[in-house]
């Protein structure tokens, strides 16, 4: 009797054991799983990171800003990302607000990415505007790497609080004149001329015309309403806005140099770049800088054609300022390289040393 007891009891405490011992190696796995979990380093093979990043931009789909450059840029960033990059575009100001506030948009987050100019927000951007100096731009290819060679050196600070991904600038513009020609100085005397930033502003009243700023996708109604009879503008941008259909005569300026253009930024929200992971940081940097520059560049300076000959095809004049008159208009708008010194002579920078650079940075790629 006292021996089966004995046994029962040696076989209740091995069983009691080996429950123990149970217990123990299932609670070490869940304690294991759970710092494997709280690791991220998952069994399995790890989820590759995707982002969708929204893209906002102020022209029309068929300009050749949207369908040449942006959106197939957007459509390589995410070939090469694999599918983990998704970018949303919007054009034509569809996410709201007004083209001058699409830097701070991305600045402040309301959107990942954004094309604009600068220039929009008159004196914000100084240092930059050194290529809106009249007669400083060669071809938009040319002065596009120009731009972006020196921003690379000299304008980092002006955008530290957003991600240039580029910027460039657009093809010599011209004037675009409803009801008569602009063949010389005394003709544009009092016209009513829109113009894109402080710098073309200020030249315009130089060449004697009352110069009317506004951003671009404006344009077509101030010239149906007569709030302005012409506008300074590339022949690229005049196709997708009509502007040809509500102009007649087409002023354009001979030399080497062309009477103005503006400077455009390509920028994304700094601390989205910064939160992607590394490989896809290097993904949107592969698609950046002057390769890019100079592409957009080619691709302004290729639109120029078709945005000329639409308006021959209406039967419109074309008038090109050289000669004599030439050095007329370069004389009456030195006063705005003038204009310029003096900001950066307030800003504290030597202008003199950068607008020689700049120049010289031209003279350079116009030669390639």
């Amino acid at each position: 009797m006292l021996t089966t007891t004995g046994g029962r009891r040696r076989a209740l405490a091995v069983g009691l054991a080996r429950a123990m011992i149970a217990g123990a190696m299932i609670a070490g796995a869940m304690i294991a799983g759970a710092m494997i979990a709280g690791l991220g380093l998952a069994a399995g093979p790890a989820v590759a990171q995707e982002v969708t990043l929204r893209l906002h931009h102020f022209l029309p789909p068929p300009s050749t800003t949207h369908k040449d450059f942006i959106a197939p840029w957007a459509e390589k960033v995410e070939a090469e990302s694999g599918g983990r990059i998704k970018i949303e575009i919007y054009p034509a100001m569809q996410l709201g607000g007004k083209p001058p506030q699409l830097y701070d948009q991305v600045r402040d987050g309301v959107v990942d990415i954004v094309w604009t100019l600068p220039g929009y927000t008159a004196g914000r951007f100084p240092t930059i505007e050194v290529f809106e100096l009249p007669f400083m731009a060669a071809s938009a290819e040319a002065t596009s790497q120009a731009a972006q060679a020196f921003y690379e050196k000299h304008a980092r600070a002006e955008f530290a609080d957003v991600h240039p991904l580029m910027v460039h600038v657009h093809a010599p513009g011209t004037l675009h004149i409803r009801g008569t020609e602009v063949r010389s100085l005394e003709d544009l005397k009092g016209l009513k001329v829109r113009a894109p930033t402080r710098l073309t502003n200020i030249a315009l009243k130089e060449l004697g015309a009352t110069p009317v700023g506004m951003p671009v996708p404006a344009v077509p109604e101030a010239l149906s309403k007569g709030v302005v009879e012409g506008t300074m503008l590339p022949y690229e941008v005049t196709l997708p806005l009509k502007v040809h259909e509500l102009t007649q005569s087409h002023t354009e300026v001979g030399g080497e140099r062309g009477l103005y253009t503006a400077v455009f930024l390509f920028a994304m929200n700094k601390a989205r770049y910064d939160a992607l992971p590394e490989d896809l940081r290097q993904v949107i940097d592969a698609n950046s800088g002057i390769p890019l520059a100079k592409k957009i560049g080619r691709l302004w300076d290729e639109a120029e054609a078709p945005g000329r000959d639409a308006a021959a095809k209406l039967g419109d004049s074309f008038h090109v300022i050289e000669g004599e008159e030439l050095a007329r208009w370069q004389a009456a708008t030195a006063p705005v390289v003038d204009t310029w010194l003096a900001s950066m002579a307030e800003a504290g920078k030597d202008g003199e040393a950068l607008l020689a650079e700049a120049r010289a940075l031209v003279a350079q790629y116009a030669a390639e």
